[in-house]
This record gives structure tokens, sequence and C-alpha cells, in this order.
């Protein structure tokens, strides 16, 4: 992956302990960017930053719920005190299991919870992070959201609603910030195996059959470096004509007709 593209550049990444957060800060790092970690789970949080700092890349982990105002309010503050601006904020945290079981049997705060953080999170990082991504000098918000924003397995309810919500949130905050220079984009990854990128006692080697990887037309599963791949270009100024567009990372699964 490029390195260099990003020296000295503060890039935030959010959910970015495991999975494909861990993976994007990871690229970011190597591109030579001082990355701000934040993630609820500290104990990952941790051992992100270790794995980060053995690779000699500049980073920083402050934990974090993104679904809490003042929470968010803090981090945006610290990010202030330590680097004094944002490049890129970078929109990753998030609950990542889709499914939430037959309607009737759904508890609405289940549903609440998965929107505070998939959506309202991302609204509340944009909001406390505006003053120091206008001190940048080419500023931009990276939103992840999923192929379910655009197709749904049965009983995906919270899931997929969420990420159609970032989806319309990513190109009101495109044409909302504008006038600050701010670029605001989004990624629609599809089947990303994360399995080697977590936490250490959660940690497992990954199985794919034949099957899964022929329903992808490229023949594979999606790894957290392809997302970390789209994300360096949608955030550099090599992408500075490009704002309010969702790019789908997905090997060509959701365009590839499935007879049964």
């Amino acid at each position: 992956m490029a390195t260099g593209d990003y020296k000295d550049k503060v890039v935030l990444v959010t959910g970015g302990a495991q999975g494909i957060g861990l993976g994007m800060a990871q690229a970011f790092g190597q591109a030579g960017a001082q990355v701000v970690l934040t993630d609820a789970d500290e104990e990952a949080g941790r051992e992100a930053l270790q794995r980060l700092q053995d690779q000699k890349l500049k980073a920083i982990f402050i934990p974090g719920d993104v679904s809490a105002e003042h929470e968010v309010a803090a981090l945006m503050e610290k990010v202030q005190e330590k680097h004094g601006r944002l490049d890129v904020l970078v929109n990753n945290a998030g609950i990542a299991d889709p499914f939430a079981g037959k309607l009737e049997e759904m508890l609405m705060s289940e549903f609440d919870r998965i929107l505070a953080v998939n959506l309202r999170g991302p609204m509340l990082c944009a909001k406390y992070a505006l003053p120091l991504l206008r001190k940048a000098k080419h500023p931009a918000i990276l939103n992840i959201t999923s192929t379910r924003a655009f197709m749904s397995e049965p009983d995906t309810f919270a899931y997929s609603a969420s990420k159609g919500g970032l989806e319309a949130l990513t190109h009101s905050l495109a044409v909302s910030l504008a006038p600050d220079r701010i670029r605001v984009n989004a990624i629609a990854p599809g089947w990303i195996e994360t399995g080697p990128w977590q936490k250490e006692r959660e940690r497992y080697e990954p199985q794919h059959t034949r099957e899964d990887k022929e329903q992808h037309p490229v023949g594979r599963v999606g790894e957290p470096q392809d997302i970390a791949g789209a994300a360096l270009f949608l955030c550099s100024e090599n992408a500075g004509f490009i704002t309010g567009q969702h790019l789908v990372v997905d090997g060509g699964m959701t365009v590839k007709m499935i007879y049964t």
C-alpha cells in the first residue's frame, strides 16, 4: 500500500480497535498519518495501539462511546489538545451484527441502540469534529456504511436502517459542509473477513468454502485492506473532485445475479 501521502496528517478512526477500523488505521499510519484510535472496547484499543506502535506507526488511543454526546465532545477536545486540528474523520464505529430476530420478537431497545451507535454516532462525531476539520487544508469525512443499505437478508431491520440512514447523512453532510471545503463520502463494504483483525482472545483463522468465494466475481471474500485502500484514495487530494458519493467495495457480490 502506498506510503507518504498522509505525512503528518491527523486521522481519527472511530471503532478503530478491531476489524475494518484497525485495517484502515494501520493503512493511514503506514501512509504517514498521525492516527487517533477511538473505541468503546478498551481492551481491544490497547491491543490495537500496541500493534500499531510495534510497526513504528504514530498513534494514540482514546476510549469512548460515539453514541454518547459528552464522550464525543471530550474526544474532540483531546484531539485538539494533542494535535490542534483534524484532517480526516473516519466514521467506522458500529454494531456489526445485522441480525435482530423476528420483527415481533425484537426489542425496541435493541433497535435504538444500533441506530444510536451506527447513525447518531457519525452525526455527533461530524458535529464536534467540525471546528478541528475547519483548520485542515484538505479536510475529509468518510462514513463506513454497508451494502445492506441497499439490500437485505431477512430480519436485519435495525442494521439496514442505520446504514441506509448513514448513506443519506453522507450526501446531506457533503452539501452542508461544502462551504467549509469539507468533502464527505462513504464506503459500502460487502463481506469483509475480520477474523485475524480482532483482539487476541477473539481472533480466529477464517475458513471459507468454495461457495463463499465463488459468490464473489473476484473469487474471494474481502479483507480489511480492501476497504483501507479505498479509504486512502477517497480521503486524499487525488479524490478532491469527489464528494457526496458512495463506493461499493464488495468484490462484485451485489451485481451478481444468483438463481436458486
